[in-house]
């Protein structure tokens, strides 16, 4: 059973305004029993009718309870009268009274209720049945706002995920800019790393700008790693290693390329595996690429 379909299926309404047979009601109160939801919102609902009937109670002009009871003791004394007897005179004797009856038969014409005390219960009635109306509306309404606000939520967390798609997308553009113009740029000196006997069809490279001491790495093809381990570039000057930095996952994939340290001077550029995190000095014999300016 789908407790939220049932909610908002308006049997919940129909028990509260009194409108469902007994079958229904049972049925109602035996899910109301067993599921705390149900049962919260009937709550709600039989609170809300509540307070909207004590919201729009309407106050009874003054003098209404005497005219009512003056009209009401009228009516009752018109029904407990004695009817009088209609005078019947004798006929003629040539043509004597029928024997069957002696008297004439008098039958009380029926009189429309319009009594105040009528027109008060008229009145109730059709306030009752407005009100009764008047609530079933507002619940209607009240369960195709909640909808509406439902549908906006959704729409909103779509524009919300729309937004940050599209910023992904500009930060990524911006990012790709960044790195033709440091391509084009004359400045930036690259250097052709090329791959070692472990590692023959390795290929890389590095922009170094000796101006500004900046270095780029562009990976064109490593060899995957082991877990633990991690592609580090270093810079050689005058045959000392220098650490340039680690390279992160989607600059050995070829995804990206990569700011490295800066580099104050250096005659050629190396990249070795090590250690995730780095190491302060190479492993020689993990170099896989290796490049001179």
């Amino acid at each position: 059973m789908n407790i939220q379909e049932y909610i908002e299926s308006g049997i919940l309404e129909e028990y509260a305004l009194g409108v469902l047979d007994d079958a229904g009601r049972t049925d109602v109160e035996r899910l109301a029993a067993q599921h705390p939801e149900i049962r919260q919102e009937l709550d709600e609902i039989m609170h809300g009718l509540d307070a909207y009937a004590q919201a729009h109670a309407v106050t009874p002009p003054s003098g209404m309870r005497e005219r009512v009871l003056t009209g009401w003791q009228q009516a009752i004394q018109k029904q407990e009268a004695p009817v009088s007897p209609m005078t019947v005179t004798s006929a003629p004797a040539a043509a004597p009274a029928p024997a069957a009856s002696d008297e004439a038969v008098v039958r009380q014409m029926p009189v429309a209720d319009t009594s105040a005390a009528g027109r008060t219960r008229w009145l109730v009635a059709a306030s009752v049945a407005l009100l009764v109306l008047s609530a079933l509306g507002n619940f209607l309404l009240y369960n195709r706002l909640r909808e509406t606000e439902a549908n906006l939520e959704v729409a909103q967390t779509e524009q919300s995920r729309y937004a940050a798609t599209q910023q992904a997308t500009l930060r990524e553009s911006d990012e790709r800019a960044r790195q033709l113009s440091i391509l084009r740029d004359e400045q930036f000196q690259p250097v052709e790393l090329k791959g070692t006997p472990k590692a023959p069809d390795a290929l890389a490279r590095v922009y170094y700008n000796a101006r500004t001491k900046a270095v780029y790495m562009d990976v064109r093809n490593l060899p995957a790693l082991p877990a633990g381990k991690q592609y580090q570039l270093w810079a050689l000057d005058n045959g000392k290693p220098v650490d340039a930095g680690v390279l992160a996952a989607n600059t050995t994939a070829g995804d990206t390329i990569q700011q490295m340290k800066d580099i104050a001077s250096a005659q050629a550029f190396a990249v070795t595996v090590e250690d995730a995190g780095g190491s302060p000095t190479p492993t020689l014999s993990t170099m896989t690429v290796v490049g001179n300016i």
